[in-house]
């Protein structure tokens, strides 16, 4: 069988050739190992312990089992196919091999368990998908049981689903409403044991998305009530005894926590005891809403010396609507001030409705906001964060000589023993534009030749790769080559295999002397800006 394996891969090989130009180099170890392989093990319930495998995989273009009891492996199969073996009653480790067209492999194991007993202690998992409406997903579990069939009771759809013993399988039924779903557990006998229960597939009346992210401002620019992108104001209660029959809770989507006022007919969110903040230096007043089933929402800022005032607002089912209301349309209400504010209120223009609520705060526009090109010279904030044991800060230019005679820099201390990967990040409140340049240049001064500086930028409300970061980033490095000295580095953002022209990067990060422990120092950088 190794000789016809060797022949197909040829044939398939040969018949890749002869379809390409005659130049065509074709680069076999380019292409990747098969991934993510599974394997669906099922066994006749007949007392005789066949098994059969049914694998699958990512790039895969054969495969062959190796049963785990002492037997030869299989024949080499192809995609969708079927393997089966009889085995005797007892526990194996089967290995499932995966061949790509390349030759190169991918292996797991899968544990088989051949039992003439019928699963025992069987429990049923049942939950309601908090993202997707009317999907359920069934877990299973027994004793000597190898898989199991779920029959989710929906009409028109009488066949069950199969999963191995132990893990989920999902379905999504057309409407939502109470099902009686039965889930069948194999072993190798004949008998099975069977569950019953009924289940209630939901509609899911809550976002299922973040509101959408939100700019970086200044700290004199924004007065923040309910936001995790700026620094809140302490002590607000947002449910206090107002006598209203709203319900309120806290909801966390994975991790972002946004307000839930559920049978809302009004609702008081107050600042701290003897509190009041000064909005009118303020442009706008900011909130996202979600809800599926309220049209109009009043928004109400309450003075301390001067009552309420309202704006009633349209909203947009199933999806956030973001509402920037400016403070005039506030304060030109019969000489409404807005000076000293210490609640809001909200009222459901139609009651019962429910609403999710996130990014409640005042701000203004900024006449200056950090974006490309950086130069440190203004009065903004400039808060570079730093981290791996490397310490950030705006200091004055300690050498005003050669290309850099500027007034402020920003010094990186790469502290002794330092990560290899420390470094300083900022955070733009202007996003990356490509359009202004993919060159970056930056004005760097080194305490040597030779030292990698890593230049990154990322999107910050990217998905988090497996440490943490945001997985949506671009990474360039150059070497330095003087020492004790300013020099401009050039990083070309299109050597990066992963930069995209169209996405706003809105942090930078510098990573001074980058691959290499801390040595106890100094890096300074100044000037970050686009080029062609």
């Amino acid at each position: 069988m190794k000789k016809i394996h060797f022949i197909i891969n040829f044939f398939v090989l040969a018949v890749l050739i002869g379809c390409a130009n005659d130049d065509l180099d074709i680069d076999l170890d380019g292409i990747a190992s098969p991934a993510n392989i599974s394997v669906l093990t099922t066994v006749t319930q007949d007392n005789t312990g066949k098994v059969t495998f049914l694998p699958k995989g990512e790039g895969a273009t054969q495969y062959k089992i190796s049963f785990g009891d002492g037997t030869p492996d299989s024949d080499y199969i192809g995609v969708g196919s079927t393997v089966s073996h009889v085995y005797k009653e007892g526990v194996y480790k089967s290995k499932i091999i995966a061949s790509g067209l390349s030759g190169k492999t991918a292996e797991i194991e899968k544990e088989v368990v051949v039992s003439f007993r019928a699963p025992e202690n069987l429990q049923v998992v049942v939950t309601n998908d908090k993202l997707v409406s009317n999907k359920i997903t069934v877990t299973a579990t027994a004793d000597f049981a190898l898989f199991y069939d779920v029959y989710f009771g929906e009409a028109g759809h009488p066949d069950p689903i199969s999963a191995n013993n132990g893990e989920p399988v999902s379905y999504t039924y057309q409407a939502a409403g109470v099902y009686t779903i039965k889930v069948v557990s194999k072993s190798a006998a004949i008998k099975t044991t069977e569950h019953t229960e009924e289940v209630t597939a939901k509609l899911v009346l809550n976002p299922t998305t973040s509101a959408p992210a939100q700019p970086g401002r200044q700290a004199g620019d924004v007065i923040s009530i309910f936001s995790s992108k700026y620094t809140d104001i302490a002590g607000t209660n947002f449910y206090p005894n107002w006598g209203q029959s709203t319900g309120f809770a806290e909801f966390d989507l994975d991790g972002d926590k946004m307000l839930n006022y559920t049978n809302l007919n009004y609702q008081g969110i107050a600042l701290a005891d003897n509190v009041t903040i000064d909005v009118s230096g303020m442009e706008y007043l900011h909130m996202d809403i979600w809800t599926a089933d309220l049209d109009k929402l009043a928004i109400f800022p309450i003075s301390k010396s001067n009552g309420e005032r309202k704006v009633v607002k349209d909203l947009t089912a199933n999806q956030w609507t973001s509402i920037d209301i400016p403070i005039s349309d506030f304060t030109s209400q019969s000489g409404f001030t807005v000076a000293d504010i210490f609640q809001l209120k909200l009222d459901a223009v139609t009651a019962g409705k429910s609403v999710y609520i996130d990014n409640i705060y005042f701000y203004k526009t900024a006449s200056q906001s950090i974006g490309l090109p950086i130069d440190f010279e203004s009065t903004l904030t400039y808060a570079w964060g730093g981290f791996g044991n490397v310490d950030a800060s705006v200091v004055t230019n300690p050498n005003k000589t050669g290309v850099n005679v500027s007034n402020k820099v920003v010094k990186l201390d790469k502290k002794t023993g330092a990560e290899t990967w420390g470094g300083a990040s900022l955070n733009l409140e202007n996003p990356f534009d490509a359009s202004k340049g993919t060159k970056v240049k930056v004005t760097v001064w080194s305490p040597k030749a030779g030292a990698a500086i890593l230049y990154k930028m990322e999107l910050s409300t990217s998905p988090k790769d497996g440490n943490g970061n945001p997985s949506v980033n671009l990474e360039v490095q150059a070497l330095t080559t003087v020492a004790n000295g300013w020099e401009v580095l050039t990083f070309d953002l299109t050597t990066a295999a992963s930069f995209n022209s169209s996405i706003k990067y809105d942090r930078v990060i510098l990573f001074p002397d980058f691959g290499k422990n801390g040595l106890g120092e100094t890096y300074y950088f100044d000037d970050i800006k686009q080029s062609n």
